[in-house]
């Protein structure tokens, strides 16, 4: 399937063909692009789309073998169907103090052995709390044909596990649970015409290192053909695979998503144009990548003062209102308010 990635645009614009479709993976491929844009996109995928996974757990019982803290990064890495995830709040941007149903999703795990035989904990335990923006998600990824996911633990008899689990959305920036991919692999110019590498080899280099499966997809450099020092890079060959929380493709079209919107907050810090501030620049949180909790509040509360702190103007107002501080100038600089 071949079509332009943007609609309008004829062999100039940038062009999409996707080569293989399944329900865990996609390959394709990125033309009339170039090497920044192509990685940029990588990197995007690997560690900024958002996804759900369980980042608090409250233990009301644990008699198993493992420590709480084991089970509970366990649980933390268990893939959670992260669908339409953009529904949920950002925990930065909730004005609750801990979580609630618009930041958060409730899954409960409670179990008891009461038999002799070893008694198995799976992901599909876990209970989904009603209070969700839909109904798919929060649940936890399960593949396998039992239907029963990974294992959590086992506990043996008279043994209990009774936990509540607090799923929220965030980026694998932060953390490499929210990851929605195992992997993506980026290749170009599979000749190596360009000479980006240089190989190790004891005779031949053609035949110690065998070309990659892309390699049919271009055509090979004629022998003693001159090098072109201005050649660069126009064809990218993706290949992704999700860990189920979200589709391949969905994947790639968050990953779009994020990165228009880091280029938009770039262009309007460039503009100097404050227009929707709090619009699609900023998007559902993460549009800027990573950053402190208080990254916005710390823009709102400087506003255009550059580096200077806000205890300037002799103390007499602090930038978020209320009394000065006795820091408004410093002894040695001026006047000394510890005098006064």
């Amino acid at each position: 399937m071949d079509y332009d990635a943007m609609e309008g645009l004829e062999d100039n614009g940038p062009r999409v063909t996707v080569r293989e479709v399944s329900t865990n993976r996609v390959e394709f491929d990125l033309s009339n692009i170039d090497l920044a844009f192509a990685n940029s996109l990588r990197r995007t995928i690997l560690a900024e789309v958002p996804t759900v996974a369980i980042e608090l757990v409250e233990v009301e019982a644990n008699t198993s073998v493992l420590a709480d803290e084991y089970i509970a990064h366990r649980l933390g890495l268990i893939p959670l169907n992260s669908k339409d995830c953009d529904t949920l709040l950002d925990s930065r941007e909730c004005d609750c103090e801990g979580y609630c149903e618009l930041c958060s999703i409730t899954l409960t795990l409670h179990a008891r052995c009461t038999g002799d035989d070893v008694m198995k904990i799976y992901a599909r335990d876990l209970v989904v709390s009603e209070g969700r923006p839909n109904d798919s998600i929060g649940r936890p990824v399960i593949t396998d044909s039992e239907g029963l996911g990974s294992v959590i633990c086992k506990l043996r008899k008279g043994q209990e596990l009774r936990m509540k689990c607090i799923a929220k959305r965030g980026i694998a920036k932060e953390h490499a649970k929210w990851a929605p991919t195992s992997a993506v692999g980026f290749e170009y110019d599979p000749h190596n015409k360009l000479r980006h590498l240089n190989y190790w080899y004891e005779e031949d280099a053609e035949a110690e290192w065998p070309k990659s499966k892309n390699a049919h997809l271009e055509d090979a450099p004629a022998v003693n053909q001159p090098f072109d020092y201005t050649a660069v890079p126009s064809k990218f060959y993706f290949d992704l695979e999700s860990i189920g929380n979200l589709e391949p493709d969905a994947v790639v079209v968050q990953g779009i998503k994020v990165l228009q919107q880091k280029l938009a907050k770039v262009i309007q810090e460039l503009t100097g144009s404050d227009d929707g501030r709090n619009g699609a620049a900023d998007g559902d949180g993460f549009g800027m990548g990573g950053r402190s909790p208080d990254a916005m509040a710390m823009q709102d509360g400087y506003g255009d003062q550059g580096y200077t702190t806000p205890y300037l103007n002799g103390g007499a107002q602090s930038a978020w209102g209320g009394a000065a501080t006795p820091y408004g100038q410093t002894p040695g600089y001026g006047q000394d308010r510890w005098a006064q």
